[in-house]
């Protein structure tokens, strides 16, 4: 995996959410599901977008465990 690799799947990560404007919050698991990425390509990527600015971490209060979601900010 490469920098280039990992830009190009924080893309894919990017359109999925952004296609889904109407749900800010996305479960990690089902994000990663809906992408297809690997474990390893999809943290990468959701590290790539971290980094960017592009995505919020927060719980949600609404489950036990406090499930982690990524809150989408849009740019676009």
């Amino acid at each position: 995996m490469d920098k280039i690799q990992i830009g190009e799947n924080a893309g894919v990560l990017w359109r999925l959410m952004a296609a889904q404007q109407n749900n800010h919050v996305w479960d990690l698991e089902k994000l990663q599901e809906a992408s297809g990425l690997s474990t390893p390509d999809f943290y990468a990527a959701v590290g790539w977008l971290a980094r960017e600015d592009k995505v919020d971490f927060g719980e949600n209060g609404q489950t036990h465990g406090g499930t982690l979601t990524v809150h989408v900010e849009y740019y676009l």
